[in-house]
C-alpha cells in the first residue's frame, strides 16, 4: 500500500506550514509576556561595547524604546552571534559559534533591513534580522521534514503527527531565538530529503551548510557513508564488478569530504588568525599541538566539556532537566533494536531485496533493476518497470512527497520500523551518547531536537498507546512554557 496522494499531501503541507507559522507567533507571544510580567535575572543584554577594530559613538536613533525591546531579547548565546555579525571573531572563545549564522545576519542587517537602521540603531537591526533568518528557516525545515517523513514512513497520517510535533518541539525557543538550531534543521533535513530522493548534488550542497551552521553538521556525511556502504557492497557481491566499487567508494569519501570541509576550512581560519604571526610563548596551547583543533580546544578549556567530566552530583539538576529528551531517544533506539535485531544489528545488509527496494536511493539503485528483472524477465516488461521508475521520479522533481512503490502490504505497514529508518537511528544513537557522556547534558534537549526519529517514534507510540499521547504532549508544552519563560529573561535552560 502506497500514499502517494496529491491531495491529501497538499492538504498536510498547508496544515504543517499553518502549524510551524503558529508555533512561531505562539513562542513570540510567550516571550512578549513573560519579559513584560518578570525582571531579567541579568540585565546586560542591552549592553554593547564598540568593536575592538573600531571604536566610534553610534550615531541617534529615532525609536529607542524599540530598539531597547529588540535588544532585551538578545541573551544566552544570541549575544555572540550578534557580536560577531558585527565585529568578527575578536575573541578565541568566538570560535566556538560556527560562521553561518553571523553572515546571513550580517547580510540582511546590510541589504534588506538597512533602512532601519537610522531608525533603532544597528545593534537592534542585527538581532530584528536574526529572529527573521530563523523563525523563516524554521518554517522551510518544517515543510522538508514532513515530505521527509512521508518517504521515509510512507503513512501520510503519521507523517503529519511527527511533523507537527517537530512544530511543537520541547526546544521550541532556541528555534526562534537568535541560535543556529533552525538554520541547521533547514540544511540538515532538507539535504537528507534531496539525499533520499536521488538529488546527490543538492543533498551535498545543503548538508554542507549545515556544518557551517553546527558543528555536528559533519555527522550528517555518515548518511553518505551509509549509501557508499550499501552501494560497493552490491557492486562486489551482486554485480561483482570491483572497479565499480572503487568507483562508488571515491564518490562517497568526496561527498563526505565536502560535507567537512566548511568545518575545517573554519578551524583553518581561526588558526591563521590566532596562531600564525605570534611567537611560541605567545601562542594559545592548542597551536602547538601535532593536529591543531581549535573548536575541540574551546569546548575543554572554557567549557569543561570532555568524556564523563559532566558526571558531578551538583549536576544532577541538569541531567534531570535532560532526562526526557534522552529518554524517548533511548526509547526510540531499543524498541527499533529490539523489533528488528537483524536489520539494526546487520546495519541493513540482512534486509530484503524487497525492501530495499522501497529505499532504493539509500541502498542500490541497481536493486530495483534485479528486482524489476526478476518479475519482469522479458525486455518490455522492464522497459514498463522502468517507465514506473522515471515517473516516481518525476513525482519527487516536482516536490510532491511521494514514496515509493512496495511490493507487499505488510511492508508499507512496517512505518517507524522500516529499514529507511536506520541511517537516522545509527545517527541518534551516536548522538545521545555523546549527549550523555561528553557534553553539558543539559544541551541535550535542543542538540537532539533536529533528529527525525524522535519524532517518528513519537508519533509511531501515540497511536499504539494513546496515554502516551497525552504524556508526550504535555512535556513539549510544559518544555515550551519553561523555556519561553526562563530563556527569555537570562535564567538557565538547555
Amino acid at each position: 500500500m502506497t500514499i502517494t496522494p496529491t491531495f491529501g499531501s497538499k492538504r498536510h503541507q498547508s496544515l504543517v506550514l499553518r502549524s510551524s507559522i503558529l508555533s512561531r507567533l505562539l513562542l513570540l507571544a510567550l516571550t512578549i509576556v513573560w519579559r513584560t510580567l518578570l525582571t531579567p535575572y541579568d540585565t546586560s543584554a542591552p549592553l554593547n561595547p564598540s568593536c575592538l577594530a573600531h571604536h566610534h559613538d553610534p550615531p541617534p536613533i529615532l525609536f529607542p524604546s524599540v530598539a531597547s525591546a529588540v535588544e532585551r531579547g538578545v541573551v544566552w548565546d544570541s549575544v555572540h552571534f550578534l557580536r560577531i555579525a558585527h565585529c568578527g571573531y575578536e575573541y578565541e572563545q568566538s570560535y566556538a559559534f560556527l560562521p553561518l549564522l553571523p553572515l546571513t545576519i550580517s547580510f540582511l542587517s546590510r541589504t534588506v533591513f538597512a533602512p532601519l537602521v537610522p531608525l533603532i540603531g544597528y545593534r537592534a537591526v542585527l538581532g530584528l534580522s536574526g529572529y527573521v533568518i530563523n523563525n523563516v528557516a524554521f518554517v522551510f525545515a518544517a515543510i522538508y521534514f514532513y515530505k521527509l517523513s512521508v518517504i521515509i514512513l510512507k503513512d501520510s497520517d503519521s507523517a503529519l503527527r511527527a511533523s507537527i510535533l517537530f512544530c511543537f518541539n520541547p526546544a521550541s525557543v532556541f528555534y526562534s531565538a537568535i541560535y543556529s538550531e533552525s538554520l541547521y534543521a533547514l540544511f540538515s533535513i532538507g539535504g537528507i530529503y534531496h539525499l533520499v530522493t536521488g538529488g546527490n548534488s543538492i543533498a551535498v550542497l545543503l548538508l554542507a551548510l549545515s556544518s557551517c551552521a553546527r558543528s555536528n553538521g559533519v555527522l550528517n556525511a555518515g548518511y553518505f557513508c551509509f549509501q557508499t556502504l550499501h552501494r560497493a557492497y552490491d557492486a562486489v557481491f551482486v554485480k561483482k564488478h570491483a572497479y565499480l566499487a572503487v568507483q562508488v567508494l571515491i564518490s562517497g569519501a568526496l561527498r563526505c569530504i565536502c560535507i567537512f570541509t566548511p568545518f575545517i576550512a573554519f578551524q583553518a581560519y581561526g588558526y591563521y588568525n590566532i596562531c600564525l604571526g605570534h611567537s611560541i610563548d605567545e601562542m594559545s596551547p592548542w597551536c602547538k599541538a601535532r593536529l591543531p583543533l581549535l573548536y575541540n580546544y574551546i569546548q575543554s578549556h572554557y567549557w569543561g566539556v570532555g568524556f564523563l567530566r559532566y558526571f558531578q552530583l551538583k549536576q544532577l539538576p541538569n541531567f534531570l532537566l535532560a532526562s526526557p529528551i534522552l529518554s524517548l531517544a533511548l526509547c526510540s533506539i531499543v524498541y527499533y533494536a529490539k523489533s528488528r535485531p537483524e536489520i539494526f544489528f546487520s546495519l541493513g545488509f540482512l534486509a530484503s531485496v524487497e525492501e530495499k527496494n522501497s529505499s532504493a536511493v539509500l541502498f542500490s539503485l541497481e536493486t530495483v533493476q534485479r528486482s524489476s528483472i526478476a518479475r519482469f524477465p522479458d525486455k518490455s516488461s522492464s522497459k514498463i518497470q522502468g517507465h514506473h521508475n522515471l515517473r516516481q521520479r518525476k513525482h519527487m522533481t516536482r516536490g510532491d512527497p511521494v514514496a515509493l512503490p512496495l511490493e507487499n502490504d505488510s511492508l508499507a505497514k512496517l512505518g517507524y520500523l522500516t529499514v529507511s529508518c536506520l541511517p537516522f537511528i545509527l545517527q541518534l544513537a551516536f548522538m545521545a551518547a555523546t549527549a550523555f557522556f561528553v557534553m553539558h547534558v543539559q544541551v541535550a534537549t535542543r542538540f537532539l531536537s533536529a533528529s527525525p526519529p524522535l519524532y517518528w517514534f513519537a508519533s509511531n507510540l501515540m497511536v499504539q498507546r494513546r496515554r502516551w499521547a497525552y504524556l508526550i504532549w504535555a512535556y513539549s508544552a510544559a518544555y515550551i512554557l519553561l523555556g519561553s519563560l526562563l530563556f527569555s529573561n537570562f535564567y538557565p535552560f538547555t
